[in-house]
């Protein structure tokens, strides 16, 4: 089994709680062992200029197979959820799911990059990888999730919800 695949649920449109919920359970039946959850995170747009601010959430997963038909299946689950994918890189969206980590690999293919190229810059991402994977090292820049956020420049708001996780 493949341990330390790490996943970013987002949300900012209607029930954001609701959407993620249902994310976590079709991630469940679908994909793999859901070993670890954060809180959920509010937090500004990022990237966009939006009134809806976002539900973030990171999971830690295990699964038997590869990066590849993981991300088809979290593709999947994002298209059932009613995920439309525009051109636009960043919008207001009921349902974001990111492949952040696939263990230590370091993949990069058309469709395909792992790490998640922008994880780094990100407080949303590494706030709640921090709560569950602190030590957690990026394979590229060799350095804990902790000390990534520590030396991140990113200033948006970021705040957690206690007791919100399912």
């Amino acid at each position: 089994m493949q341990k330390n695949i790490f996943i970013l649920l987002g949300s900012n449109l209607g029930d954001r709680k609701a959407f993620l919920a249902q994310a976590r359970k079709a991630i469940k039946q679908q994909c793999g062992n859901i070993l670890s959850t954060s809180q959920l995170y509010e937090t500004a747009p990022w990237g966009f200029k939006s009134d809806d601010w976002f539900l973030n959430q990171v999971l830690e997963i295990e699964i038997d197979y590869t990066a590849d038909q993981l991300l088809d299946r979290l593709l999947t689950i994002e298209t059932r959820m009613g995920r439309t994918r525009t051109t636009e890189h960043y919008g207001s969206r009921i349902i974001d799911i990111d492949l952040l980590y696939f263990g230590h690999q370091v993949i990069t293919t058309t469709r395909l990059e792992l790490p998640h190229p922008r994880l780094h810059l990100r407080k949303f991402t590494l706030m709640p990888l921090c709560e569950i994977a602190p030590e957690f090292i990026h394979p590229v820049l060799q350095k804990s999730q902790l000390e990534l956020l520590q030396q991140l420049t990113d200033e948006s708001v970021v705040r957690r919800l206690d007791n919100t996780a399912d």
